[in-house]
C-alpha cells in the first residue's frame, strides 16, 4: 500500500482573519489565484493548490493536508489514526478524514 502527497493544502482561517490572510498570499507572497469560491480561494502553490478557507466557527488557524492512496480504509488502519469523517462532507470523494498525532487534519483519499 502506498500513501503519497495529494494536490491540495488547506488553511482553515477564522472569519476575522480571512481577508488579511488572502491579501497576504495574493499581494505579499505573490501567489496566483487559480479558483475563487464563496468561502475559499485557491492559489497555485508549486504542483499543489493552497486553499485559504473562511470558517465561520473557527477560533484558530488549522492546516489540512491531502494524501492519496488506492486503499483509504486500509491506509486508515495502517496509520492507526482516528476516523474524523464528521469534519466536512466528503460528497463524491472515496476516502476519510483523519488526523496525525499532533492534530493536523488529513484527507486520506483515492486520486
Amino acid at each position: 500500500m502506498e500513501i503519497v502527497p495529494g494536490n491540495n493544502i488547506a488553511i482553515k482561517v477564522p472569519m476575522h482573519k480571512w481577508e488579511d490572510t488572502v491579501t497576504f498570499y495574493r499581494e505579499k507572497v505573490g501567489l496566483t489565484v487559480v479558483k475563487e469560491l464563496d468561502n475559499s480561494i485557491g492559489f497555485s502553490f508549486g504542483n499543489m493548490t493552497l486553499w485559504v478557507d473562511r470558517v465561520e466557527r473557527q477560533s484558530q488557524v488549522d492546516v489540512w493536508l491531502e494524501l492519496f492512496t488506492d486503499e483509504p480504509d486500509r491506509a486508515l488502519d495502517h496509520l492507526e489514526s482516528p476516523r474524523r469523517d464528521e469534519l466536512e462532507p466528503l460528497d463524491d470523494v472515496n476516502g476519510h478524514w483523519t488526523s496525525d498525532p499532533a492534530g493536523v487534519v488529513l484527507l486520506l483519499r483515492n486520486r
